[in-house]
Parts: C-alpha cells; structure tokens; sequence
C-alpha cells in the first residue's frame, strides 16, 4: 500500500476550490469543449474558428478532441485544476494562430535549418536536466529558454531577448502549477528563463507526453501511443526555425524522455541529430518519475493514485528501453551520432559527463565553455529548492519483478543497479 502523501496546498488554492475565489470559480466554470476553446482562442486574435487554415494545419483536432473528452470523462479536476487547464489550452490554441499568421506573412522562416541539434533522450530523472542545463551554458550552443517555448511568435530579436515582455506573462503560467502544488519546486522547477525542454512545442500539436503528466487521461494516452507524432515533431521543428529566424543559427541543445516513445520520427525529422542517452537504474526512475507525476497531477486533481502511476511508468519505460535496445543494435542511429552517459557520473562529476559527451560526439569542449558549466553546477546545488523526497515501496511494486522486467535495458548498456537505491529515500536535484 502507497504511503504516498501530497504536499500541502496554500490556503488560496483550498479557497479557490471551494468556490471562495469568485473570479477563478468564473473562469473554471467556462466550457471545456474543443469548440468554446477553439471560440475563444480565435477571439482573442481578432478571427474567428470558421477562417480556413486560421490554426494551421488541421492535425491538431482529432487530439483536441480526444483529449477534451478524457479531462471531461477522466481527468477529475477540481476549480483551481479546471483553471489551470482551460487558460493552458487556449494559449496553445493562440500560438497556433499566431504561427500560421506568421508564415502566411513570412514563408522564409520555415526555410530555416535546424544544423546538428543535440537531443538528451535519457528516461526521466537520470539526469537529463542537469546535463541539458551544462549543455545550455555552451556559448556555442543554444537552449531554448521557457517563454520563448510558451509563446514563440513573435520571433525573438536579440536587441529585446531580455526585455521581452512574453517573459512575465510566461513567468505566470509556469509559476502555477509550482504555486498550486508545492512540493514541485523541489522536484522539478520551472520558470521563463530557465532551459525548458521540447514537451511544450510539441504540445502545439496536442500530441504530447505533457498533456498526459498534468492528468489522468487513459483514453488519450491510448489514442496518443498509437497515433503518428510527425506532426508533433514538425511542430517541434517550426517552434525552432521560429526561435532562430531573428538570431544567427547555433547548435540547439534540445532534451525530452518523450523521445524514447518516437524516436525513429525524431531521426526522420532530424535526420543529422546529436543524441545522448542518460542511463540510471530503473527502481529509482519509477520511483522519482512516479513522484514528480504524482505532484504535477495534485496540481490540478484531488484524485492522485500512485500505486496506478507506478504500474504506468513501469510498463511505459519497460517498453521503451526495450525498444531503445532493439532501435540501437538495429542501427537506427549512427555510432558517432550517439552519446551515453550514467546518471551518477552526471551527477557526481558534471563536468567530467559533459567531456564525455563531447568527446563522444566529437565536439569540441573549451574553456569558455567548461567556466560556464563549472558555474552553473556552483549556482545549482543539490536541494537549491527544497529536498525532493520519493520512496520506491510507495509504488506496491517489486524492485526483483522491476529489475527482472528491465533486464535487457541494464545488460545492454551495464546499468548500474543498487538494492539500496530502489527503497531508499531520494533527495535533492540529484534525481534530476
């Protein structure tokens, strides 16, 4: 049995859910039908949803749809949750017609070339934030930030980049979850100016891992695991050539675990990207991951069941990992397109982990950009924001069955594993 508890909410957060808050109750109680989002976001940008071609291509409704009908039939969200969710969707819905908007009035920004982006691909919570925040303080290379992600149109300049206006509305929207469910600073924290990774770009196209991390969708999630994510990649792809079309072109430096669901698109899309792969043992990353969704779901729903989490999280990875070996020995990625790297060097020593990428890859690492990620690593200390603290046993699963399950993902890239670690309590930034 979970022993699981959420963290406590703020007294506006209970208010609010108990209808003290009349201007969130008003908000909340609008529709969540894909047509009154559709409405409103079309409102919003002066055009109505009837206009031909006004959020782009059409991919995006059967998703839309699915998903309108799982939050309504599965997700259980309370006030402050429905709140959240109705102003997250209508600006997805927005940037979408600002996107169209933008290549009717400007087609050159989708001749823009995405050259060689690094891709950190690793499962959840095996570092791959940390790495991609090293990765980010390369002057050579080029992160997108949270706000730029959010809402990328217009393109950034760089005479304004730091003066952007998007970055306080951005700030807000990322800032709620984190201010609803408090334990999330802890465990993984958001803001405009921090390196955000692809989820929210690929979210344009509602075909998207995010959407399944905030809620409890199965009907979604089925529809999501057997639909073409071309057109979340393609999304992905403009999100960049939009962000760079102001800026002299650099490496991005890109970093999502939903990789491993689709990762032949990625290759197909980016057929000359850079990956890393982060490997740690599999207890602690159902164990982290598991709780990281936990809280995230807290944020918008009282009905959190970790126990079903776990299960969930087991089976995903347990099949991607699977598939990440069959997709490796099969040669889907080159040998020199690839990088791997465990958990504990990147988290004992991340400047060692950032030299072994780049000589995997055959990047050159100076000392420019060494300083910087030696700084960073001063700036962001382990528990900087609080201690993130998980337990395995809250998942009712066997770490023996677990590590059983994840055989051929441990022999084939030598695992580290520790009998210790699956039970043990974590802490800090170092799950990251």
């Amino acid at each position: 049995m979970s022993s699981w508890s959420p963290p406590a909410r703020p007294d506006w957060v209970v208010a609010a859910n108990a209808g003290d808050n009349p201007l969130i109750s008003a908000e909340a109680d609008q529709s969540l039908t894909p047509d009154a989002l559709l409405a409103e976001a079309a409102a919003r940008q002066g055009r109505t949803p009837a206009e031909p071609g006004v959020f782009g291509t059409d991919d995006f409704r059967e998703p839309l749809d699915v998903f309108c009908r799982a939050l309504a039939e599965e997700a259980d969200l309370h006030t402050v949750g429905r709140w959240l969710t109705r102003r997250m969707l209508v600006r997805l819905l927005e940037v979408r017609i600002q996107l169209a908007d933008l290549l009717a009035r400007d087609p050159s920004v989708a001749d823009e070339v995405i050259d060689e982006p690094v891709f950190v691909i690793g499962a959840p919570r095996t570092g791959t934030t940390v790495l991609h925040g090293l990765l980010a303080r390369d002057p050579a290379n080029r992160a997108p930030e949270g706000w730029e992600l959010l809402r990328p149109v217009p393109p950034p300049t760089p005479e304004t980049f730091e003066s952007d206006p998007r970055i306080a509305l951005c700030g807000t929207e990322l800032a709620g979850p984190q201010m609803v469910s408090s334990g999330l600073r802890a465990i993984h924290l958001y803001s405009a100016r921090m390196h955000k990774e692809c989820l929210s770009a690929m979210s344009l196209s509602f075909r998207s891992e995010e959407l399944v991390s905030r809620y409890r969708v199965p009907t979604y999630v089925d529809w999501l695991e057997r639909c073409d994510m071309t057109p979340s990649y393609e999304m992905h792809r403009l999100v960049l050539q939009v962000l760079q079309h102001r800026f002299p072109p650099r490496r991005w430096a890109l970093k999502s675990p939903v990789h491993l669901q689709a990762l032949p698109v990625l290759v197909d899309v980016y057929p000359d990207a850079l990956l890393v792969v982060t490997h740690r043992d599999p207890t602690a990353i159902l164990a982290s991951v598991s709780s990281l969704i936990a809280t995230m779901r807290w944020a918008h729903s009282d009905a959190v069941d970790m126990a079903e989490l776990g299960r969930y999280h087991a089976d995903l990875y347990g099949r991607s990992l699977d598939r990440l070996v069959d997709q490796l020995d099969d040669g889907l990625v080159a040998p020199q397109r690839l990088a791997q790297v465990a958990h504990g060097l990147v988290t004992t020593d991340g400047i060692a982990a950032a030299r072994s990428v780049y000589a995997q890859l055959g990047l050159e690492l100076d000392v420019r950009a060494e300083a910087a990620m030696s700084a960073f690593l001063r700036d962001t200390p382990p528990g900087k924001h609080g201690e993130h603290r998980y337990s395995f046993d809250d998942l009712g699963l066997d770490a023996d069955d677990v590590r059983n399950r994840f055989a051929r993902y441990i022999d084939r890239f030598d695992v580290a594993t520790s009998a210790s670690e699956g039970g043990a309590m974590g802490g800090g930034a170092s799950d990251r």
